[in-house]
């Protein structure tokens, strides 16, 4: 185990009901807030109408910014930070998923900068690689998330989408940690079915990437990650044919804020390879990111963590899906389809082709994956140095 550094300075509220502290918490932060959403489900569900309710009763002013799409993009962002800026609020207030969240922790930077938010995700060309332009200052951040998928209520990432380039990155910094986040599990009761399933499918991927690849003697975070796994695979069914099951969704938003916090990947001396293979299609594509992970996921276990390290797939597999089989790599591959039939029962059977992606795009998409997963250092850290030939292999395999 690496030596490693916690810092988790969000506040954090969780429960059912808890969505009625809104008011007094926002006031906490200032008087008057840009409210940062989507274009539809906040608003359908009645959501929006309560906050604003609880703003009013508080006595805090507020604007809606209602322009988030999935996969934000930064000329999204830019325009808000404007509008933050013209209409000088004092924090910004999220409602909504990790599109949501993500956007206006950027909205959040480039209010207080005002530089355009893609000269965050630039980065600054260091030696070997590429630097992050750390973000140090930033607007108070308050979440609520509507969705339990990418932690991002209570961490310090935020990822964008550049669309003129089709670039998918992350900016990063302390001042992008929310100040406060309220968790409220019945928020997230009318989540659809396949939104759902595409967000257990996030949360698995935040836990089993470190996971897999870990360095020795990380026995905490290995049984802290193994029980997250085991209660999102259990929990996750019932969420979908259950939606306003209070346990079932209270255990899926806990564990999405655990599942990439510090306390699942300190120490472990790994990073999130499957993501950067990802982001391409999502920033592509635009198709759902925890549905690409699905789909990438089970490829990247047979061609690499199989051959690399077979006996940490095969602990995931009798910790976390009850597999049995005593050899190892025999133990490996029941693992993998044991996953193979989770992510059926829970309605995720697609290829990448089904979403237009072609054996022809391949090439482009694993060399965005390679330079910007990989920072500038020419390959991703995986259980082996991935070079653009293991990417394409990955995606090849799912087409």
């Amino acid at each position: 185990m690496f030596p490693f550094e916690v810092s988790f300075p969000t506040k954090i509220y969780f429960g059912i009901g808890e969505l009625e502290r809104l008011g007094q918490e926002a006031k906490s932060l200032g008087q008057k807030a840009l409210l940062v959403t989507g274009g539809n489900a906040a608003k359908r569900t009645g959501l929006l109408d309560r906050a604003k309710a609880l703003l009013q009763e508080a006595q805090v002013a507020y604007l809606v910014f209602d322009k988030i799409e999935p996969n934000p993009r930064t000329a999204t962002v830019d325009a808000g930070a404007a509008l933050a800026r013209e209409h000088q609020c004092d924090f910004i207030l999220a409602i909504g998923g990790g599109s949501v969240m993500d956007a206006s922790k950027a909205i959040a930077a480039a209010a207080v900068s005002g530089r355009p938010i893609y000269d965050y995700m630039r980065g600054n060309p260091s030696g070997s690689g590429q630097l992050l332009v750390p973000v140090q200052e930033a607007l108070p951040i308050m979440t609520v998330p509507t969705v339990a998928a990418t932690g991002s209520e209570a961490n310090h990432i935020s990822v964008l989408t550049h669309w003129d380039t089709h670039e998918k990155s992350s900016i990063n910094g302390p001042a992008l940690y929310p100040k406060i986040a309220i968790l409220d599990p019945s928020v997230t009761f009318t989540v659809p079915a396949r939104v759902t399933a595409e967000s257990c499918a996030d949360i698995f991927s935040h836990l089993f990437e470190n996971y897999l690849i870990s360095a020795e003697g990380t026995y905490v975070q290995d049984g802290i990650s193994e029980t997250l796994i085991r209660l999102v695979v259990e929990h996750s069914i019932t969420a979908i044919q259950q939606p306003d099951n209070a346990e079932a969704r209270s255990t899926l938003l806990w564990a999405s804020t655990l599942g990439i916090s510090p306390f699942t990947a300190g120490g472990r001396g790994a990073g999130m390879p499957l993501h950067g293979i990802e982001h391409p299609l999502s920033g592509i594509y635009d198709m759902a990111h925890g549905r690409g992970l699905a789909i990438l996921s089970l490829p990247y276990f047979e061609q690499m963590i199989l051959q690399d390290r077979p006996e940490r797939l095969a602990r995931m597999g009798r910790h976390c899906f009850g597999v049995t089989v005593e050899n190892e790599s025999e133990a490996a591959r029941a693992t993998i389809d044991a996953v193979r039939r989770w992510y059926e029962r829970m309605g995720i059977t697609e290829r990448l082709s089904d979403f237009g992606v072609t054996k022809q795009s391949l090439v482009q998409m694993a060399e965005e994956a390679v330079r910007i997963g990989g920072r500038g250092i020419g390959y991703l850290p995986s259980s082996r140095k991935l070079n653009e030939s293991d990417v394409i292999a990955i995606y090849e395999a799912c087409l």
